[in-house]
């Protein structure tokens, strides 16, 4: 991305697109049962409560009513279902993983068969986004937490501590290739979850090769364990990779997230809150809900000058239901350079 003078001036960014990811498959609703929703009801509700707060964009995970993450179809159907019928504005994400929690204390905490996550591209109604994971990597979701940010939940659990230490998101490049394929042939977006430069250079292999010809919607992924450690160095070199026409979201974990949140106002990005995320408050004096995240990250824009983006204006920065053609027009909407004569990867001098 380009940042010329004037480019930290709110009137020369876009209104920011807050994504809620209130589901929090990682915990257990005993974590923080004010705010974690089990039944159906709740985690329709809780769409609607994060939509009225500002978020325009809701992550989608489901609970069945013992409180486990659903790893269910119909269940994800049905909240889908639920959630178009109270807010049918929203952009809809299916996270990918459908459900990594682990079914009982002491089992590993894994993402689910490639067979059973292709099948989200026959979700009914279909979802505006899924989240595609871009090559295997380790996902140690404790790695730059502290023991502190675990106190008084089910982290503190040895057995389940360490099953989310030692999980791993398989994402291997022939999957990828079909997940694409299929979410691409049902109309649904492949939103891009790049834990590193790596994962974003495949993304670009995969659009100049013509395996995605979509508008590029990304996550840059900052929870460590594998993936990128959420500081300005790593943030500022994918950013300088990512072509103007992409909408970048960033991502952190515990309490990290309101301060990458913040640079991601500034720089003119878009960014997700939730307790998927963090439980906490910057002091770790009490739990905070993802409708008070979304509320915080609502009155900081708006102190830098910048305006929360309606649905419809998050759905049109999103490209919501856009697809291209050509490997051509793909790069051109997106604000790469052209392929070369005679190849289909880099280039020597953009088109004169």
């Amino acid at each position: 991305m380009n940042f010329l003078d004037g480019s930290l001036y709110p009137e020369n960014q876009q209104p920011l697109i807050i994504t809620a990811a209130p589901y929090a498959p990682g915990w257990l609703p005993s974590d923080f049962p004010e705010d974690i929703p089990v039944t159906m009801e709740q985690q329709i509700q809780k769409a609607v409560d994060c939509y009225n707060a500002g978020a325009t964009v809701l992550h989608l995970h489901v609970r069945e009513l013992d409180g486990k993450g659903s790893k269910r179809l119909s269940k994800f159907n049905e909240l889908i279902a639920g959630v178009r019928a109270r807010v049918p504005e929203m952009v809809i994400q299916v996270g990918g993983s459908i459900s990594f929690a682990p079914e009982t204390e002491g089992a590993a905490a894994k993402w689910l068969s490639d067979d059973t996550r292709h099948m989200l591209a026959e979700l009914d109604p279909k979802p505006d986004q899924v989240t595609v994971t871009i090559n295997t990597s380790q996902m140690n979701v404790t790695e730059h937490a502290e023991l502190a940010d675990f106190k008084g939940t089910s982290r503190e659990i040895p057995a389940i501590f360490t099953a989310y230490k030692e999980m791993t998101v398989p994402a291997q490049p022939g999957w990828a290739e079909e997940h694409i394929r299929r979410l691409s042939e049902a109309g649904i977006q492949s939103a891009f979850q790049c834990y590193n430069i790596n994962s974003f250079e495949s993304v670009e292999r995969l659009i100049r090769r013509g395996i995605y010809k979509g508008p590029l919607v990304m996550n840059w992924v900052a929870i460590s364990g594998g993936m990128d450690a959420p500081n300005i160095y790593n943030l500022a070199n994918f950013v300088r990779a990512t072509p103007d026409g992409a909408v970048l979201t960033v991502e952190s974990s515990v309490r990290n997230v309101l301060p990458v949140n913040m640079m991601g106002i500034a720089l003119g990005l878009h960014v997700r809150c939730g307790t998927e995320d963090c439980l906490w408050n910057q002091t770790r004096t009490k739990k905070m809900s993802t409708v008070e995240q979304i509320g915080q990250l609502v009155r900081i824009s708006r102190e830098f000058g910048r305006e929360v983006a309606t649905a419809q204006q998050a759905r049109e920065i999103s490209k919501i239901g856009v697809f291209y053609d050509t490997v051509e027009e793909t790069l051109l909407a997106n604000g790469f350079a052209p392929n070369r004569n005679g190849g289909n990867q880099g280039f020597l001098r953009k088109a004169g």
